[in-house]
């Protein structure tokens, strides 16, 4: 399994540090708004980083930050009225149900930063004895001239940073504008943690992240993933302070995925092509029309998000439904076929040097739909071991891709499952007139039903 490492800047072979189990890293949310399309490329794209490590039999332990102090939303609890908790507490609760919503695999451990200052802390004092971090006025801060490493994620040298350009903006005064802050003085109207030596006050952004990858992960894990907007300077602050504070190496496997556009263009507000999640399937999209189309891209180049692309996911979706519904209506004999035996082995072993490869997502979808229109030309000659073979490699498939109905979604309420009831006796009675009424009835709720030899069949409509 290879991929590319923003840290050495090529395509690297894996070697995890520890024999079958991998320590992943991912930066979570900062809960001061409902999160965006944008924000769910990177979330949807480490999902699909940790399912295929996973299929491929690593043991994940996955853990995911929550940023729950920083300006942004200090900024929102001033401005709503409310405690800070209380303004968190409505946007964590708005991100799972997110997270749920794209079948996001949950993280092993969501560490909020508000319950890690002691952690925090910890690390400054490290830093600040080693002679790596300096305070003025109340406020901690890491000298980046101490630590010849920084800007290495980048690949920034610290002659080339322009003179007078701050890589970490606040308004505390500092020795260098290049410097980062550790810890923050307390300021009116913000909340604040009593440090001790430092004096009241909060942690800055990129400490938090160090603190709790270190305390789940150890001080040297095997990746730290994210977007392209955080590699310079938030990742790189985090090798920094990281490094400085334990002398050893951070993170082996840097990953950061590419922005998301709509419609050719940067989502803004002001364009009015924002979106959240939310906003989406408000307009009748599917959670899983919204994930296909966020994992389908290789994740080093742009995603051009926009309603027509919505739609092309929804149309492949379908194919995939229809597939698998074509299954399920299978009567056949007993047995297996050698060949169809054959093409799974193959295709799975495509698929898998497809993702083994910087995860060419576009490579193995396109291996799968390839097997996907090989079985259907075989289909009326399948036997029963041929279905239960195809139906077990496409679950596996699955369990990377995360994009087919689960069977519990597809359950009928009571009503429809009545209103099937009476379009088949209205059918025994020869009332068709009846029996097509309730059926265009139910496709208008996104049901179809297929009359087949063995009785009628249905399945939902994306």
């Amino acid at each position: 399994m290879k991929f590319y490492n923003t840290l050495t800047n090529t395509i690297e072979t894996f070697q995890e540090i520890e024999k079958g189990t991998i320590g992943l890293y991912t930066c979570g949310p900062t809960v001061y708004d409902y999160p965006h399309i944008g924000n769910f490329r990177s979330y949807a794209f480490e999902d699909l980083v940790k399912r295929y490590l996973i299929y491929r039999g690593y043991k994940v332990k996955h853990v995911m930050n929550i940023t729950d102090i920083d300006d942004k939303t200090i900024r929102k609890s001033n401005q709503m009225g409310i405690t800070l908790n209380e303004v968190t507490a409505i946007y964590i609760k708005a991100f799972m149900e997110d997270v749920e919503a794209l079948n996001i695999v949950k993280a092993d451990i969501y560490p909020r930063a508000t319950e890690h200052i002691p952690e925090m802390l910890d690390i400054i004092d490290k830093l600040y004895e080693k002679g790596y971090a300096y305070s003025r006025d109340n406020s901690v801060y890491f000298s980046i001239q101490k630590f010849p490493g920084y800007g290495k994620l980048a690949n920034i040298s610290q002659e080339n940073l322009k003179t007078g350009v701050s890589v970490d903006a606040d308004e505390y005064e500092k020795e260098n504008v290049q410097d980062f802050v550790l810890w923050k003085a307390k300021k009116e109207g913000e909340p604040f943690w009593t440090s001790g030596k430092y004096g009241d006050g909060r942690p800055g952004w990129h400490i938090e992240c160090s603190a709790m990858s270190s305390k789940y992960l150890g001080n040297h894990f095997d990746i730290h993933m994210g977007g392209v907007d955080n590699i310079f300077p938030h990742h790189e602050n985090e090798i920094a302070q990281s490094e400085c504070a334990s002398g050893e190496k951070f993170v082996n496997y840097w990953l950061h995925c590419q922005h998301l556009i709509v419609d050719n263009q940067k989502m803004s507000k002001s364009l009015g092509n924002f979106y959240t999640v939310r906003d989406i399937l408000a307009k009748g999209y599917s959670p899983m029309e919204i994930r296909y189309l966020l994992i389908s891209t290789h994740y080093r180049k742009m995603l051009n998000f926009t309603f027509d692309s919505l739609v092309q996911a929804r149309q492949t979706l379908k194919r995939i439904d229809d597939f698998i519904f074509s299954l399920e209506g299978l009567t056949p004999v007993d047995g297996e076929t050698p060949s169809i035996t054959q093409l799974i082995l193959e295709s799975e072993t495509k698929f898998q040097a497809e993702m083994d490869d910087d995860f060419n997502i576009s490579g193995a979808l396109g291996d799968f739909f390839d097997f996907i229109y090989k079985v259907n030309l075989a289909l009326k000659d399948l036997k029963t071991g041929d279905v239960a073979n195809i139906m077990n490699f496409v679950d596996r498939i699955d369990s990377v891709l995360g994009v087919i109905k689960k069977k519990e979604e597809k359950m009928l309420d009571a009503e429809i499952e009545e209103k099937i009831n009476q379009r088949q006796q209205a059918r025994k009675e020869k009332n068709f007139k009846l029996a097509d009424a309730i059926r265009d009835e139910l496709k208008a709720k996104g049901i179809i039903l297929i009359d087949t030899p063995a009785g009628v069949r249905w399945k939902y409509e994306h």
